[in-house]
C-alpha cells in the first residue's frame, strides 16, 4: 500500500488549520503536506508535528498575494526580488519543520511579456533557488498545473517541466507530479509517469472530474498505484483532493484502492 500524506490545505478543513494535524494523525495519516506555513510560527506547527507524530513531506515556496488570486510568482521578471527573499523565508521554515523539499509554484503569464522572458526569469530563479536550498540540504521540485483551473498557468505540461529542469541544470532540481493536473492537461498518465519518472520526487492525487477523492472519476488509481510500486517509487502520495462531503466520510478509499 502506499504512504499517503494528508494534504491539510484541502482536507479537515471543518476544523481549524492548526486543529488539523490532530484529525490527520486521528484518521491514520503518518505524514502530511499543505501549500504554506507563513501565516503560522514555524515553531507551532512544528509542536502539532511532533505532538501528533506526523512527518512533513512538502510545502511550497513563497507564491504572492494567495488571497488575491496569484498562484506563484517565478515567472514574473517584475518580482524577482520577492522570490528572492521568498527563498530564504522558505528554507528557515523547511528547517523548523524538518521538510526535505519545497515545491516552487511557477505563476500565471501576464499579458504581453513574451514567452522568452518568463521562460528566462523561471529558469533563472530556479537556478538561484536551487542553490540556495542545496545549501540548506533541500532539494526543490516545480509542478505543472491545469489550465482549466488556473487559467494562463505558465507550467502546465511535463514536458515543459522538464525541459526547464534540464535548462537549471541543478542535481537537487526534481519534478512534483500531480496526477490530477496531469490527467487534465495530458492524460497518458502511466506513460508519462514511466517517462519521468527518474525526474519524480513528489507525487500527489485527485480524481477526475471534480477533483474528489480518488474512486469518484475516471483515473484508475489502483492501476497507478501499482506501477509507482513496480518503478521503485518510495516517497509519499500527497491527498490534494476536495472531499466530496466531509474529509473523514470520504477517506475509505485508502483501503478500497491501494490493494
Amino acid at each position: 500500500m502506499p504512504r499517503f500524506a494528508a494534504n491539510l490545505t484541502m482536507l479537515f478543513t471543518e476544523v481549524p488549520f492548526l486543529d488539523r494535524f490532530f484529525f490527520a494523525a486521528k484518521a491514520g495519516f503518518d505524514a502530511v503536506e499543505f501549500l504554506f506555513p507563513y501565516a503560522w510560527p514555524a515553531q507551532e506547527i512544528r509542536d502539532r508535528l511532533d505532538a501528533n507524530g506526523l512527518e512533513l513531506v512538502l510545502h511550497n515556496l513563497p507564491a504572492g498575494d494567495w488571497e488575491a488570486g496569484e498562484r506563484g510568482i517565478a515567472c514574473l521578471p517584475d518580482r524577482i526580488n520577492e522570490f528572492r527573499t521568498g527563498v530564504a523565508r522558505a528554507i528557515e521554515y523547511a528547517g523548523a519543520l524538518g521538510v526535505k523539499q519545497v515545491n516552487c509554484l511557477a505563476g500565471k503569464a501576464p499579458a504581453g511579456v513574451p514567452e522568452a522572458v518568463l521562460r528566462q526569469t523561471f529558469v533563472d530563479n530556479l537556478h538561484f533557488a536551487a542553490r540556495e536550498l542545496k545549501k540548506a540540504g533541500l532539494n526543490l521540485l516545480i509542478e505543472p498545473v491545469n489550465t482549466f483551473d488556473i487559467p494562463d498557468f505558465y507550467l502546465n505540461r511535463t514536458v515543459q517541466a522538464a525541459g526547464i529542469l534540464a535548462e537549471v541544470g541543478e542535481d537537487n532540481g526534481f519534478l512534483q507530479y500531480d496526477i490530477y493536473h496531469a490527467q487534465r492537461m495530458e492524460g497518458e498518465l502511466a506513460a508519462t509517469l514511466q517517462k519521468y519518472f527518474p525526474l519524480i520526487r513528489h507525487v500527489q492525487l485527485a480524481d477526475n472530474p471534480g477533483r474528489n477523492e480518488p474512486g469518484t472519476g475516471e483515473i484508475n488509481y489502483p492501476f497507478l498505484f501499482a506501477l509507482l510500486d513496480r518503478l521503485g517509487y518510495t516517497g509519499c502520495i500527497g491527498c490534494e483532493y476536495k472531499p466530496a462531503t466531509t474529509t473523514e466520510a470520504g477517506l475509505g478509499w485508502r483501503q478500497q484502492l491501494a490493494q
